[in-house]
């Protein structure tokens, strides 16, 4: 595959990833009917809120951190996605929008399949949040307030501690973590030690990014610019969505001629069952009419395809 930004064009989402040297370095998914940052769009301001607001487009409320000036409650002003809505465990966050004059600006990415450039398992490391590297484990955990990583393994202290922060680096930009990122550290002796494994980071993740020093605790705190949802918080978060909509890829790309068979959990089922439009672009995609069948214990199990 070559490398550059890849366009996967699936039913209901599109998935896009930077290849380097043949592996998914950085991705993130648009999905069907959300606001995706950087788009434009005409809404009508709803609500003032001190130096702030609420506005609407197309029915979906979004937040204005900052209120047009000059203009009332009902006006109508063209809008661009500043933070898209992001899914957090309970509640969803509203997206963020400000005036523009500006047209949106269209991605560049070439159409391509990123199966083979290890699309399942970047969404497994994103679903179950245990990432192994060479000689140790990254459990990432993501919350409201921020993502934490812990660092854990069987190689010395400091050699523990300059592979880990080496792997937390590749999993915030493989997995789009943004936002607030607390990486724990195996205890280092020395402040210069710390500063050449913060300096290691450095170089595996690129900017925009602050970062505080490795502390005398292990220590270091990580701040990106929040504009989608990471990987995470789409596999976790919006777990039936995510493995549906993993479900329907999967069936599409089965190759099937007389026969397609969609069987998954209860809970990815009903998604799935709520939503016949995704299932009928599966048909005519396909040309194969899918049955959809609920399986197995967990209900939100992703689920296999019988194709022939």
């Amino acid at each position: 595959m070559s490398d550059g930004w890849i366009c996967e064009r699936g039913i209901g989402e599109t998935r896009f990833a930077l290849v380097e040297d043949g592996e998914i370095a950085e991705a993130h998914i648009d999905r069907a009917g959300e606001l995706r940052f950087g788009s434009v769009h005409q809404g009508r301001l709803t609500r003032k809120l001190g130096r702030g607001g609420e506005a609407d487009i197309a029915g979906e409320t979004v937040f204005l951190p900052a209120w047009p000036e000059g203009r009332t409650e009902g006006a109508a002003v063209p809008l661009r996605i500043e933070r898209e809505a992001i899914p957090e465990r309970g509640r969803a966050r509203s997206a963020k929008a400000v005036m523009t004059d500006a047209a949106a600006a269209v991605p560049q990415a070439m159409t391509g399949d990123l199966e083979a450039a290890g699309w399942s398992n970047l969404i497994d490391d994103a679903r179950t949040g245990v990432i192994a590297f060479n000689g140790g484990l990254l459990t990432i955990v993501p919350t409201p307030a921020g993502t934490t990583i812990d660092i854990d393994g069987s190689l010395a202290m400091e050699a523990l501690a300059l592979a880990g922060v080496q792997a937390a680096a590749r999993a915030v930009r493989r997995l789009g973590i943004t936002g607030s990122i607390l990486i724990d550290v195996p205890g280092v002796e020395g402040k210069a030690a710390r500063q050449r494994i913060a300096a290691a980071f450095d170089r595996l993740l690129p900017l925009p990014f602050e970062r505080t020093g490795i502390n005398g605790f292990g220590l270091l705190q990580v701040v990106r610019p929040r504009r989608r949802p990471s990987l995470m918080e789409r596999a976790q978060n919006q777990a039936a969505a995510t493995a549906a909509l993993d479900l329907l890829r999967r069936a599409e790309r089965a190759g099937a001629k007389h026969h397609l068979d969609l069987s998954a959990g209860q809970a990815v089922r009903d998604w799935l069952a709520a939503r016949p439009a995704l299932i009928e672009e599966l048909f005519r995609r396909t040309g194969v009419a899918p049955t959809l069948n609920s399986k197995g214990h967990d209900p939100l199990w992703w689920g296999d395809v019988s194709a022939n």
